[in-house]
């Protein structure tokens, strides 16, 4: 009978070690590459990598530091690593800036991409331009009204119908989050860079995660 006992707790302790182990296994399966070109439909989308997620909404956050007039005319700039002046700037050059920070020069990766007009003035500081190029290249997640779906450095795109400046909007989230947990993004809407209580505050048209090229 003893010996019976221990048989079957060995072929039990055996059983859920196989377990534990295809799950395992199947969650690595699952994880998309950040580079990957397709968009994850796991309900569990893959973060970025907590240290590149934190430094890319850092980067971001640093801007707040300078005033920037929003200025959205056509400017010609250098290739590659171009960019218009620093005290001028509009939605899009945060989130293009804050990558650079980081040694990811987006004017570069998107004109490669194919997914503009093949301006390299100008296709990089469009937002639709910029949807495009994430959902390619990155991680496409769904749009949800829970706060807790947001992390730090996911790229979120907007629909403005009333918008003194632009109908579209491009914005990176925060670290920081407001009393009520929601997190913070840091954006140009017309009035400098600023780290703000909106993620809801429109029509959210895109979420994404970028970790750049593989």
């Amino acid at each position: 009978m003893r010996r019976a006992t221990i048989r079957l707790l060995c072929l039990m302790l055996a059983l859920a070690t196989a377990s534990a182990v295809a799950a395992a296994s199947a969650e690595r399966r699952d994880r998309s590459d950040l580079g990957g070109a397709v968009a994850t439909k796991s309900r569990h989308a893959p973060a970025l990598p907590s240290e590149f997620a934190t430094r890319l909404a850092s980067a971001a956050r640093r801007q707040i530091s300078f005033f920037v007039f929003y200025n959205a005319s056509y400017r010609k700039i250098a290739y590659p690593m171009g960019d218009v002046p620093f005290y001028m700037g509009v939605c899009t050059d945060v989130v293009v800036r804050a990558y650079r920070a980081l040694g990811i020069d987006l004017q570069v990766l998107v004109h490669r991409s194919g997914v503009g007009s093949g301006d390299t003035n100008i296709d990089h500081r469009r937002v639709e331009v910029l949807r495009k190029f994430f959902a390619r290249a990155g991680t496409s997640l769904p749009v949800t009204s829970n706060p807790a779906d947001y992390k730090p450095g996911d790229i979120v795109t907007y629909y403005m119908p009333n918008g003194w400046f632009s109908k579209t909007h491009i914005a990176i989230v925060a670290n920081e989050k407001s009393l009520t947990g929601v997190p913070l993004v840091i954006h140009n809407r017309g009035f400098g860079v600023q780290a703000e209580n909106w993620l809801f505050a429109e029509k959210i048209t895109g979420h994404y995660r970028y970790g750049g090229p593989r």
